[in-house]
């Protein structure tokens, strides 16, 4: 059975970063409230933005995290998802 996207959310998640001297951050991991842990590959981009899907604003970086490629937004002080709401069970 295939299930179709019914929405997405805002989903805060726990981020892993590292801080620069020049101040830049480079996200490294994203860590999910059950405990599990998706590495950031690569940074493609970083710049300031809305979410047009959820709301909210701040710095997006958009990054590969295994072979998908996401949006990562902080928030600042809190870093946020565009978590996929599937139909019928309300969790991915």
């Amino acid at each position: 059975m295939v299930r179709g996207i019914a929405d997405r959310r805002k989903r805060y998640v726990e981020v892993e970063a590292t801080f620069l001297e020049d101040g830049s951050v480079v996200p490294r991991a994203v860590v999910w409230d059950d405990g599990r842990r998706f590495s950031v590959r690569a940074v493609l981009g970083v710049r300031a933005c809305a979410s047009l899907k959820v709301g909210g604003e701040g710095v997006r970086y958009d990054v590969l995290v295994g072979r998908a490629r996401t949006f990562l937004f902080h928030e600042d002080p809190r870093w946020f998802v565009e978590e996929i709401v599937f139909e019928g069970d309300g969790t991915w």
